[in-house]
């Protein structure tokens, strides 16, 4: 199933879109600021985005910008209440796919959404390779247990990799030693639990990027 982060400030708008684009069967996230656009990128597993240009904190063109240096092959499409042609040059020019002039149909929207899914991610539509994971510039492959940051091969022992999947699955939530122990050394384990805070502290050189919370006298975040 498709991730789609939905960038409306409008309410009702972003209450309609998002009620179609669900019943298409599209996971939607929807937000209402730049800034709230901006902090989800490098987090969230997002398949595209649509955008609009006008928000009270800011602009679309600098949503857009952060969206490629992040990955510069997530599509994008642009809505906008300004019809300036110089709105859709300049979107068009830094790396939008789409770009829908308001007033719009909300199935129209939804053609476009599944004509550019099926442009960007093949033809069967219901279909997405849930097993990549991007996050904060890493990319996680978990059919190929591999992890990458900007291309660069980021070598991680078995048990490294299976800890920072985990948390990925559980994103923003305080694991217990007790519970990574079970996770990733099995409940057989009978050694310290000092072995979570070796393989963290081993993690922690290797994924610098990724912020590991310690919580002091039960696990991690």
């Amino acid at each position: 199933m498709y991730n789609i982060a939905l960038v409306e400030d409008e309410k009702d708008l972003n209450d309609i879109l998002s009620l179609y684009l669900k019943k298409e069967g599209y996971n939607v996230s929807t937000l209402f600021t730049a800034r709230e656009a901006l902090s989800q990128i490098a987090i969230q597993n997002i398949h595209l985005w649509i955008v609009d240009i006008m928000l009270p904190d800011g602009d679309g063109f600098e949503i857009l910008k952060e969206i490629k240096k992040h990955n510069e092959d997530l599509p994008v499409i642009f809505i906008s209440a300004r019809s300036e042609d110089m709105d859709r040059i300049v979107g068009l020019e830094m790396g939008s796919d789409d770009y829908m002039p308001k007033p719009f149909l909300p199935r129209e929207l939804i053609i476009r959404t599944n004509k550019l899914l099926k442009r960007f991610y093949g033809k069967n539509c219901s279909i997405v390779n849930t097993n990549n994971i991007l996050f904060q510039g890493y990319k996680l492959d978990k059919d190929k247990r591999k992890l990458t940051f900007k291309d660069e091969v980021i070598e991680l022992t078995s048990m490294e990799f299976d800890i920072l999947l985990f948390f990925i699955d559980n994103k923003g939530m305080a694991l217990s030693r007790e519970q990574l122990i079970g996770k990733v050394w099995g409940r057989d384990y009978c050694g310290s639990d000092r072995a979570v805070d070796n393989l963290i502290k081993r993690l922690r050189k290797k994924v610098r990027q990724i912020d590991l919370e310690t919580i002091y006298g039960y696990g991690y975040r």
